[in-house]
């Protein structure tokens, strides 16, 4: 490491790949923020249930981009003293021996194609086993099922594989040259993960990988470890400096948490992005099926996740089917302000915001989007207003999970596009009663990025933290609207059980 890394004017780059945009910052080691980027792209759905990203266009496409313009000014590259990626995650992408991608990146949770793989796992090896091996059950959430699905549906792929990898993994890989996973993307990867000895595991590995092994998978590492460092002919694609250090990183979600100081037990991160992410730091594992139980971002730490398919992909759903307008901020900005107009329960209607079936708690992949009480008289503002109450209702269901189970939540901190303005997350507040802490900035996944890039290039700590992340706004929850949404709540888990068999056979 060059001396002047550990000086006052070293840079830390974070990038952070999302559902529908990448971002990247540009930080000093104190946490000032120098430079931003986002660069937009989209999602393909080749068919229903399949979810998909050219990995090569826009996971490693947007991050040079990025990269590149971080490093506009004149001696940037010079005085980087580190660089993190996260993405989402995780994700799945077969990679030949040459390391280049033979298919698009099949995404996470909200990819539902594996359940007939889900199904037969469950039989082969015994859904009670796969669970007491893995303290987590299979959902759309896990790699094994999607590892089989391409094993099965894919044999001219399969048989070039030589690698698999996920997201930010790929990303890596880009910019060093090392295969290398986090153990929170890792132990997704089930059940070939022992989250007991924190080890790939090949006891259940047969009916994933049939006759193929564990060399397939990249090597775990922790996320604030350093992977490798920067090529040569990554240099010239980025314009980092080669030797560069590179951390091994982790999801969005992960990064997210540690950028608004999610990192003691008892701090719950909720991630109001085009899919709602729940982090919540612990002390002991509490498994259980409904949830996710996984390693944290630091060694031997563990965490308490779920996720929900659908929430910011809902309301731009809304925009582009409903106002036909493009996503504009203004667009968005005067539905929510209409939206807060509108009483609570949206004038007699309900939502199940499962539009792309449902991760926690429920853990349906066949789960639909279903809208009740309808009338002539409801206006695009009601529906609105409902699917953002949806959304609440199931952040509600989720904590009542982690609660039921009892976990301890200290503090709960929201991040993420959904807390822009205050109507959603007062909605989510009145529907659940938790008091919700908002930072006063929320660059997102990229700053918890850029963090980790200085921990692994050794110029920062983790007691550094304290100083990057200064307290939050706390939103309250309203006493006069607890009985309503009380009712509703209970309406909205009978609705779902009502309808469940019908959509079933819909879909």
């Amino acid at each position: 490491m060059s001396s002047n890394s550990r000086s006052p004017s070293a840079l830390l780059i974070g990038v952070d790949v999302g559902t529908y945009s990448s971002k990247g910052v540009l930080v000093d080691v104190q946490g000032n923020i120098l430079r931003q980027c986002t660069v937009p792209h989209d999602i393909s759905m080749p068919q229903h249930g399949h979810v998909e990203h050219d990995a090569e266009q826009v996971w490693w496409g947007d991050t040079q981009t990025i990269i590149r313009e971080l490093l506009q000014e004149p001696g940037a590259a010079e005085r980087v003293a580190g660089i993190a990626l996260s993405a989402i995650g995780p994700t799945l992408l077969p990679l030949d021996e040459q390391g280049r991608p033979l298919r698009p990146g099949i995404l996470y949770g909200v990819d539902t194609r594996a359940q007939a793989q889900i199904d037969a796992l469950n039989a082969e090896i015994g859904e009670q086993t796969v669970f007491d091996f893995s303290q987590m059950a299979l959902t759309s959430q896990a790699i094994g099922p999607k590892i089989r699905w391409l094993r099965e549906h894919e044999p001219e792929v399969w048989a070039k594989t030589k690698t698999l990898t996920t997201a930010s993994s790929y990303l890596v890989y880009r910019l060093t040259g090392e295969h290398v996973i986090d153990h929170h993307t890792g132990a997704h990867t089930m059940p070939l993960y022992n989250p007991q000895k924190r080890e790939w595991d090949a006891t259940h590995a047969g009916p994933v990988l049939g006759d193929r092994g564990l060399d397939l998978l990249p090597r775990l590492a922790w996320s604030d470890q350093l992977a490798g460092t920067v090529t040569s002919e990554a240099a010239q694609l980025t314009g980092l400096k080669e030797g560069t250090p590179v951390a091994v990183g982790t999801v969005d979600a992960l990064s997210e948490g540690i950028s608004v100081g999610a990192v003691q037990p008892g701090d719950l991160m909720i991630m109001y992005g085009s899919s709602l992410f729940f982090i919540l730091v612990q002390e002991h594992s509490t498994p259980d099926a409904r949830v996710w139980s996984v390693g944290g971002a630091f060694e031997n730490q563990v965490n308490l996740a779920a996720g929900m398919s659908t929430s910011g992909s809902l309301t731009r759903w809304f925009v582009d089917e409903l106002v036909q307008e493009k996503p504009t901020g203004e667009a968005y900005n005067a539905l929510f302000s209409a939206a807060a107009q509108v009483p609570p329960g949206a004038n007699g209607l309900l939502l199940l915001p499962y539009f792309s079936g449902e991760r926690t708690p429920i853990n349906d992949t066949r789960a639909k989007g279903v809208i009740a009480g309808l009338t002539l008289s409801h206006t695009r503002e009601d529906l609105f207003r409902a699917a953002l109450e949806g959304v609440g209702f199931g952040i509600r269901h989720n904590i009542e999970a982690f609660r039921d189970l009892g976990a301890q939540i200290r503090r709960i901190i929201a991040v993420g596009g959904g807390t822009k303005g205050s109507t959603w997350l007062q909605i989510v507040t009145d529907i659940s009663g938790e008091t919700q802490e908002v930072p006063p900035v929320t660059v997102g996944a990229s700053y918890g990025d850029a963090f980790l890039a200085g921990l692994a290039a050794g110029v920062l700590t983790r007691n550094d933290l304290k100083t990057w992340v200064k307290p939050g706004e706390q939103i309250t929850a309203n006493p006069a609207q607890k009985a309503e949404y009380d009712r509703l709540y209970k309406l909205y888990r009978e609705l779902y059980e009502q309808t469940k068999g019908i959509v079933h056979q819909l879909g």
